[in-house]
């Protein structure tokens, strides 16, 4: 829709540009930008008028608005991973994500929050402060949530915004961009998205190119997309996937963008309910609307089958073993030597590198470290990460025998619960809650496999909830074309946040649900 506006000349990508910026300025205090880039997003703007001017945009993200979560490096301005070992940091190139949009014109606003290197599951670990849902603020949270004392207000009710991709989930679902980056490690797209109400995309590994990605587990790790509906998702895949030479995990093929079809008949189509994924601490609200997409399937005409992935009770342990080794070996690249912060401490080159570590680190990051050394240990190797290597190819061939089976996508849950209030989530450690709320989303990062978050309703208290759908690897078009099937037949009603209007009068008076596709 945005993307028509702007050819038709109805609007320029100044002023959209403009409408974003000061979008952002109202909605400061959701924390979900860390870096805001409007020099640099109202000169790329200017560029894109002129060339819409002359008849001759680059495309469908020309002019467009988007976000991207502040691990990807980024020429010219700062990448922090929300640390304090990267305060300040300013990489001399961009990441081959980041260097697409650029290429199709769209327009970079900023960097958004996230846990510190991307290792947490509520955006609320990061240097920079925890991030804030915006449903927190919307016109369904507040009819529905009970406040338990009249002075008790949003200040203590608001809610997390899922993590690590917090930020860039929040950006979207609260208008500030059309389309944000986020990573995806065990979930980290998928599960903010949920929380927020927006679509998260984890495409298949080596769909999408990892160079000038921060590397957290680069046996994991994906570019992840957040966007307002499974058309948009469609349109920035395509633009970002294929072959790259500074990655060697891409595939070596070429990438043709899809337009998605319109799907009326889903007769031939075969869906599988793992049945592990009804997993203890998995909320009766959750089991049900799984339960009822599934019978909506089923009323249309596909094929619904319970399914098994009998790995799938090892999978968290499994994910944990092989998360920490490899960030114990990602980490050792921070020694306060080459760059980022570095301590004062010039006693000896080993305190240097000690007390480099001790004050830019987070307990979190430095207890991963310490985990991920032990496993590694001559001692240990054998019995956790050669065995947990193991356990992974058992995972992985799970999911190549139910699609062997004749089964073409499976329908999961993607969280366990609607979003915690952040009160209650901090109550408990970032390991114990990464454990929880990776559950159900971690093995499709063990199996390399394409997954995708839809949000389908909203809970009792008014808050999203989404489902996931996997699929075959690189069967991307199929994924999201179901995926769109499903979202059309679900309404997914849109974030009304009048209630932010207390923040800033302006605040989201003239903006819909818009899209750009």
């Amino acid at each position: 829709q945005v993307s028509a506006a702007l050819k038709e000349g109805r609007v320029t990508p100044t002023e959209l540009c403009q409408r974003c910026l000061s979008l952002i300025k109202s909605t400061k205090f959701l924390n979900a930008y860390i870096t805001v880039a409007e020099e640099t997003a109202l000169k790329q703007a200017e560029e894109s008028e002129k060339r819409y001017r002359t008849g001759q945009p680059l495309g469908v993200l020309d002019g467009i608005p988007v976000a991207v979560k502040d691990n990807f490096n980024t020429a010219g301005i700062e990448t922090t991973c929300a640390s304090n070992m990267l305060k300040g940091y300013i990489s001399p190139y961009n990441a081959t994500v980041v260097q697409k949009l650029l290429d199709r014109g769209a327009v970079l606003l900023g960097k958004t929050n996230l846990d510190e290197f991307a290792m947490g599951s509520g955006s609320t670990d990061g240097v920079f402060g925890p991030v804030r849902n915006p449903w927190s603020y919307s016109r369904q949270y507040k009819e529905k949530s009970v406040l338990k004392s009249q002075s008790e207000d949003e200040e203590s009710n608001w809610v997390i915004s899922g993590g690590s991709s917090g930020g860039s989930a929040a950006a979207v679902s609260s208008f500030t961009c059309f389309a944000a980056l986020g990573s995806d490690t065990g979930g980290s797209t998928r599960n903010p998205a949920a929380h927020c109400g927006v679509v998260g995309l984890k495409p298949t590994y080596g769909l999408i190119s990892r160079h000038g990605l921060i590397p957290l587990v680069n046996s994991m790790d994906v570019p992840g997309i957040l966007t307002r509906c499974v058309d948009d998702a469609a349109v920035v895949l395509g633009s970002l996937a294929g072959h790259d030479p500074k990655d060697s995990t891409t595939i070596q093929d070429n990438f043709k963008p899809f337009e998605l079809p319109n799907l009326t008949d889903i007769s031939k189509l075969s869906i599988g309910i793992p049945k592990e994924y009804n997993a203890p601490g998995l909320s009766s609200e959750i089991l049900a609307l799984w339960s009822r997409a599934a019978d909506l399937f089923k009323n249309a005409g596909a094929k619904v089958i319970e399914v098994s992935l009998p790995h799938t009770r090892y999978s968290i342990v499994c994910y944990h073993v092989l998360c920490t080794a490899e960030v114990a070996s990602n980490m050792a690249r921070f020694d306060g030597l080459e760059y980022g912060h570095r301590s004062n401490m010039n006693k000896s080159t080993e305190s240097m590198y000690a007390a480099t570590r001790r004050e830019g680190f987070n307990d979190v990051v430095r207890g991963r470290i310490l985990s991920g050394n032990y496993f590694l240990l001559k001692q240990n190797y054998e019995n956790y990460f050669i065995k947990a290597q193991k356990v992974r190819r058992l995972i992985a061939n799970d999911f190549v025998k139910v699609f062997q089976s004749g089964v073409e996508i499976l329908l999961t849950p993607t969280t366990l619960s609607d979003a915690a209030p952040y009160m209650e989530f901090i109550k408990e450690d970032n390991r114990t809650r990464s454990t929880q709320d990776d559950i159900l989303t971690q093995a499709a990062n063990m199996a390399g496999l394409p997954a995708i978050n839809v949000p389908t309703a909203l809970s009792e208290r008014g808050l999203p909830i989404g489902l996931q759908f996997i699929g075959r690897s690189f069967q991307e078009k199929q994924l999201l074309s179901v995926a769109k099937w499903f979202e059309k037949q679900v309404k997914f009603p849109v974030i009304q946040l009048e209630e932010v209007k207390r923040h800033d009068h302006d605040v989201f008076q003239h903006q819909k649900s818009a899209s750009f596709s």
